[in-house]
């Protein structure tokens, strides 16, 4: 077989690898020297990529806020400049959020049906200015999906931040809402990609702002006042519904929103978030939606590292098996096999694997900064970022998830298409544990991206037709292989 010429391979390790180019060898080695052949099929194709990034949240903007503007421009151009992650799909905000500082919203007069009070007010919400200073530094530009947690609380029957439902008089002018936002948005020169109806609509009563739907509930105000309203005032925004945890309510909520077609023909998709499983792509809920819907998209909205304080330049901590979530305390007994400790490094790389193996267009991480406490947030919601800040020292650390999430941006274009694959390992009885996908970019480029969790290197030979490639992937790393079109 021919030498493929000309390919580039990343790697990110636990021994210390941040995006770092490896070395290619020539092949000269026996086929048992392989730990698995995997052959690329790039006439195999499947969803075209949206997008990956993160989000801009109140929490993040006072972070950066707080730092030197050298310090701040740098964690900007890390993750959006042309040298840097590209990010090019996004998510903020509407009204506060847990990773606020204060619960607020932009109409907060009682019983303003036309919302003649709205006030778009950027010195509260602090995300604005976060994404102005980034579309300035993005040469080609991100998707924003803006989200509310809960409606102003006039508009709810229990009159609270926490909890409570839409009160049915107001699912119109809550619709009205969603235009006025999108349009201060614009006004701001921020354009609005996409909208959710509500941030995790199954809700919680206690803990931050939030608000309930059923999936009817959702319907209902979806096809008869959201869409309408975005129609006439925002045609071109989409609406994601769902926008929660990829678990058993999936199946459900999918159901609900596309087996009508006056129904479905008011969703561009469905946004899902991965707090179901620590150690759970929840494939067979992704394939069910993906075929009730095969046109339609499905975005991975929010992720990260929760119930954790972060590690300040402690980076083996995200390579070892320490990590619990919300789950391992608060999941009932029935689901505590989905939240086991975990690897930080591999719930992002595998997950993301695993999204896009499963028809998942888009992958969205929560926060991109945070502090040393891991917030600020009044809800004192302690999570961890990609990259941690230290505004008191004017310090940056770009912990291994900044550079996992690399991997995925930097190399697969918005536009691209995930494209067949086979593995065959040479040792049928040895587990392999290794995890790929693989793209091809608008330009024929073909990027592979590997996960090798276990603790052994894995001699890998990549055939594209009939030329290959082989090269090594260190134990406990992650890889991106960047094959020129042909």
């Amino acid at each position: 077989m021919n030498q493929i010429t000309g390919a580039k391979l990343y790697e990110t390790s636990a021994k210390g690898n941040r995006l770092s180019q490896i070395d290619i060898e020539p092949d000269s080695h026996d086929p048992a020297f392989y730990t698995c052949t995997i052959e690329l099929h790039p006439d195999q194709r499947h969803q075209k990529i949206t997008g990956f990034g993160g989000s801009f949240t109140d929490a993040s903007a006072s972070v950066l806020n707080r730092l030197s503007t050298q310090k701040r421009e740098e964690v900007l151009k890390a993750y959006f400049g042309k040298n840097g992650h590209k990010y090019s799909l996004t998510r903020t905000h509407i009204n506060s959020c847990d990773f606020s500082l204060e619960n607020y919203s932009f109409a907060d007069t009682p019983d303003d049906f036309e919302l003649q009070h709205f006030s778009f007010d950027t010195s509260r919400y602090l995300a604005a200015d976060m994404i102005k200073q980034a579309m300035d530094i993005s040469e080609q530009g991100f998707c924003i999906i803006a989200s509310p947690w809960t409606a102003p609380v006039w508009m709810k029957d229990n009159q609270k931040w926490r909890g409570g439902k839409l009160r049915k008089d107001c699912y119109r002018v809550w619709a009205l809402y969603f235009a006025r936002f999108i349009h201060s948005m614009k006004q701001e020169g921020i354009p609005v990609w996409a909208v959710t109806p509500e941030n995790e609509p199954l809700g919680n009563d206690n803990n931050w702002e939030s608000m309930h739907f059923t999936p009817a509930e959702m319907n209902d105000f979806v096809e008869n006042h959201l869409y309408p309203v975005l129609s006439e005032k925002a045609p071109e925004v989409k609406i994601l519904g769902y926008d929660q945890n990829r678990d058993t309510e999936l199946n459900e909520w999918a159901t609900a929103m596309f087996k009508k077609p006056e129904t479905a023909k008011c969703y561009s998709g469905t946004a899902v978030h991965w707090y179901g499983s620590t150690n759970r792509v929840f494939s067979a809920g992704l394939d069910f939606v993906h075929k009730l819907a095969p046109e339609k998209h499905i975005i991975q909205t929010e992720a990260c590292i929760d119930a954790q304080v972060p590690r300040w330049k402690d980076d083996d901590w995200y390579w070892s098996k320490l990590a619990t979530d919300w789950g391992w305390s608060w999941a009932p007994d029935e689901k505590k096999h989905l939240h086991p400790k975990y690897i930080p490094v591999f719930r992002y790389a595998n997950d993301i694997i695993g999204c896009l193996n499963h028809h998942v267009d888009g992958w969205v991480d929560w926060n991109m900064v945070l502090d040393t406490n891991g917030g600020p947030n009044w809800a004192k919601n302690w999570c961890i970022a990609p990259v941690i800040a230290k505004p008191e020292t004017d310090e940056v650390h770009y912990t291994p998830l900044f550079y996992v999430m690399g991997h995925f941006s930097r190399y697969i274009l918005p536009g691209s298409s995930r494209i067949g694959w086979s593995m065959k390992p040479v040792d049928e009885t040895d587990p392999n544990e290794l995890l790929v996908t693989a793209t091809q970019n608008p330009d024929g480029e073909i990027c592979v991206i590997l996960s090798n969790p276990s603790l052994k290197r894995k001699n890998i030979l990549v055939k594209l037709g009939d030329a290959k490639l082989c090269f090594t992937i260190d134990a406990l790393a992650v890889q991106t292989l960047c094959i020129p079109a042909s």
